[in-house]
């Protein structure tokens, strides 16, 4: 009974992180077109997240002396490198279509393991992988000559391979038994992420009075400064730190499931918000993207690669080479996955 109370919070904790994932875009979205810069945007989500998550940072200072690497690399590609290419992305490309192009991550993994490290691969996920990237022609409209910016989704390309380069660097940096509490993860990786981007955005040519106003959100006026509370607290913070606590209550595969309804929230809330509409093919490449990267992140790859099988794993409290998921899945993904979103 009581474990089964722990599996149903857990799913709740990783519905709520997969809804605060998918919000991310379409609150970020009317501060770009009001006239941030999307890097601007970019650095306030991440260094206000920072702050927020400077206790726990705190707490887990002993991290930055045993895992440097691990929290550089999660700051630099898993922080840094996909939210920027992300924002960027949705400033030329609709949110739902930028999130499903980074749904490539776990067939760009799977790639990354069969031709660069040489070793095999199951049949089924290299069937996700073809149905992964099948579907993302039909998302892009390729018979079309690309229906969408070819930066915007270049970009987009960009968050996913980072998320690939983080996943493969936890892969080669995770011997041992040293663990990585991940939410100690998380903390320093914002904090590295903003100051990395510091560099990149510079802050200091932010222009506040934009902030201060309104921006556009389904035809009305929303104060700039609630949505960015709203990118900040509830699309950054609560949604990475329920992803660590619902997959510790869950399996691997059930919250990789779950924080597949990432993209489809993001999708049908763009699509109501923004007036973001897809078109049926790009509904049924949109399932089919998500569809492939279940198969190909639950297809235990031969000979131990597990790096695949962790794409979109949010971070466990197992060694640290499992705290390589996105909320990701649900607690990087995309975050990382955005997203890790």
């Amino acid at each position: 009974m009581q474990r089964s109370r722990g599996r149903s919070a857990g799913l709740g904790l990783a519905l709520v992180s997969a809804l605060a994932f998918g919000g991310s875009g379409v609150a970020a979205k009317p501060l770009i077109e009001a006239g941030t810069d999307p890097l601007q945007v970019v650095w306030l989500r991440v260094a206000g997240a920072a702050l927020v998550l400077l206790p726990l940072a705190w707490r887990h200072r002993g991290l930055l002396r045993r895992r440097p690497a691990l929290l550089t690399g999660f700051g630099l590609l898993a922080v840094a490198g996909v939210q920027v290419c992300y924002f960027a992305a949705i400033s030329r490309i609709p949110v739902g279509v930028a999130l499903l192009v980074e749904y490539l991550a776990p067939a760009l993994v799977l790639g990354w393991v069969r031709f660069v490290q040489r070793r095999p691969v199951t049949r089924a996920a290299a069937l996700g992988a073809v149905l992964a990237v099948g579907g993302l022609a039909c998302v892009v409209e390729v018979w079309a000559g690309l229906g969408f910016d070819v930066l915007g989704l270049l970009l987009a390309l960009g968050a996913a391979c980072c998320q690939v380069g983080y996943f493969v660097l936890s892969d080669h940096g995770s011997g041992g038994d040293d663990t990585a509490d991940p939410a100690g993860v998380i903390a320093y990786g914002f904090l590295i992420g903003a100051a990395a981007l510091t560099l990149l955005a510079r802050p200091w040519g932010i222009d506040w009075h934009l902030l201060a106003g309104r921006a556009e959100l389904a035809d009305t006026a929303v104060p700039a400064a609630l949505l960015l509370g709203w990118v900040v607290l509830v699309a950054t913070v609560l949604a990475y730190l329920t992803g660590v606590v619902a997959v510790r209550r869950l399996s691997p595969q059930v919250a990789g499931v779950v924080a597949c309804l990432e993209a489809v929230i993001a999708t049908v809330l763009a699509w109501v918000l923004l007036g973001e509409h897809l078109s049926a093919p790009q509904l049924l490449g949109g399932a089919a993207v998500l569809a492939g990267a279940l198969i190909a992140q639950s297809s235990v790859p031969k000979d131990g690669a597990g790096v695949v099988a962790r794409t979109a794993e949010p971070p466990s409290p197992a060694p640290a080479k499992a705290a390589a998921g996105p909320a990701g899945a649900a607690a990087e993904g995309r975050s990382v996955r955005e997203g890790t979103g």
